[in-house]
């Protein structure tokens, strides 16, 4: 929750100038807010831009929820369901994800789930159970083939806001984990989706784990609120 209009507007100048020129995908996610202005500064520029959540819900007695449909009205095009945050602070389930995922689908929005498991299951060993267990819940409400229009994103909880970074091989161990459980699904979804590693990725490690074979990009946090580190950010995963 970070942001203010001013505070957007210098962001978002310098980060729609200089990565014009780039061949990677740049998509900047908001609060709910701060939507129309990122369609007011963005807007014929190379930079997309999408929402932090999502209701489940199409529309109704839901007050202080916003559907798909409205985000598609501020020209979105993606939006994140089931960040680590919203699963551990907000209780949102792998049912409830899979619910707005669905929704944001319905509408054309490209979700980017995110999945993860916490510093206790990852000691317990039981990473990739927690992970495909998230996976399937959404698998099982949309169906495999959902995943053809959807970006995934790994974000160990143990290393979001905390500075602590899954090292690239703990990110490419679990990212292939992903990608062979999809190949059991469906060959073409599991060669063909992005899986994008979101937990403290800083200029200083960024291109390190991109490099990675399985690891196609980044779920920035902290980083993208400073200009010069998102930007720099971006200029790794360009290659």
């Amino acid at each position: 929750m970070h942001g203010s209009l001013p505070g957007n507007a210098a962001l978002l100048e310098r980060v729609r100038s200089a990565v014009s020129s780039l061949a990677c995908d740049v998509v900047v996610c908001a609060p709910y807010p701060y939507l129309g202005q990122l369609q007011a500064m963005l807007s014929g520029s190379s930079v997309a831009w999408g929402a932090q959540t999502v209701s489940e819900y199409a529309e109704g007695p839901y007050t202080g929820e916003v559907s798909a449909a409205m985000l598609r009205d501020f020209g979105c095009a993606y939006v994140l369901v089931g960040h680590s945050e919203r699963r551990s602070l907000f209780g949102e389930g792998d049912v409830a994800v899979a619910a707005k995922f669905a929704a944001a689908q319905s509408v054309g929005l490209v979700p980017v789930l995110c999945v993860g498991e916490t510093l206790a299951e990852r000691n317990a060993g039981n990473t990739f159970a927690v992970v495909s267990r998230q996976l399937s819940a959404v698998v099982e409400r949309v169906g495999i083939g959902a995943l053809h229009s959807a970006v995934l994103a790994y974000e160990p909880v143990w290393a979001i806001g905390t500075g602590v970074t899954a090292s690239p091989m703990q990110a490419q161990e679990v990212h292939a984990a992903i990608r062979t459980w999809l190949s059991g699904l469906d060959a073409d979804v599991a060669g063909g989706v992005r899986i994008l590693y979101g937990g403290s990725v800083k200029p200083g490690n960024a291109a390190e784990l991109f490099a990675q074979v399985d690891v196609d990009g980044g779920l920035i946090g902290g980083a993208a609120l400073v200009a010069d580190d998102f930007l720099a950010i971006c200029q790794a995963a360009n290659g």
